[in-house]
């Protein structure tokens, strides 16, 4: 029995997509950011109560992170993982870490543009700082995805779903125009069979209600 905890276009997308990918049979619990229902009895699930949480064969496995790593290596007949003496063990640790670096700053845009409670707090420095540090990241994926199609080159990965999920989320602060290898990595991921029945299985988001959240000027 699989179980995932889920909120709609939220880090726990990327345990969702993989595992569609992985083929497995697996039942989604949805909840939702404002309504209450991450705290209480959910925080037995996931201390923090933070999305995802996965149950799996009698563990409960919080962190997207961590349950990427341990789904890889408990399918490894999917080839999605990198083992342990794999020459790209490190780069694919490496993604797998830089990929919560991006959601990080995401996220404090996320808490500035939407998530406070009175708007007039949010501050127009902090979102340009994290705007611009959103960017850099971005840049840097940009110059990375040289090495091939995928971030781990030739053969997708389950770093893919890690990583591609920010790339859904970073252009509502900011626009991929500037950033060609990223757009056609986004174009490949949405035309995975894995990618398109995870979306099916999402659900709404109801905190984006903009299509882009320009930075507020400083006055």
């Amino acid at each position: 029995m699989i179980r995932l905890h889920h909120v709609p276009f939220s880090r726990s997308f990327r345990v969702l997509w993989l595992l569609e990918e992985l083929g497995l049979d697996f039942d989604v619990v949805p909840y939702a950011i404002r309504d209450g229902s991450l705290r209480g009895a959910f925080q037995g699930l996931s201390p923090a109560g933070r999305v995802p949480a996965l149950e799996i064969d009698g563990l409960t496995v919080f962190e997207s992170g961590a349950i990427v790593e341990l789904l890889s290596e408990r399918y490894p007949e999917a080839g999605l993982g990198r083992d342990v003496g794999d020459p790209q063990r490190p780069r694919f640790l490496e993604f797998l870490h830089f990929a919560e670096t991006m959601a990080s700053v995401v996220e404090q845009l996320n808490l500035n543009h939407i998530f406070l409670r009175d708007p007039a707090q949010a501050s127009p420095v902090v979102i340009k700082v994290n705007t611009a540090r959103l960017a850099g990241t971005l840049a840097a994926l940009e110059r990375l995805l040289e090495q091939g199609p995928w971030l781990l080159g030739d053969r997708f990965s389950s770093v893919d779903t890690m990583m591609g999920f920010n790339l859904f989320a970073a252009p509502y602060y900011v626009s991929l125009d500037a950033y060609p290898r990223l757009q056609a990595y986004v174009a490949r991921l949405e035309t995975r069979e894995g990618y398109q029945r995870a979306r099916l299985r999402d659900g709404v988001q109801d905190f984006y209600t903009k299509d882009f959240y320009p930075v507020p000027e400083i006055g």
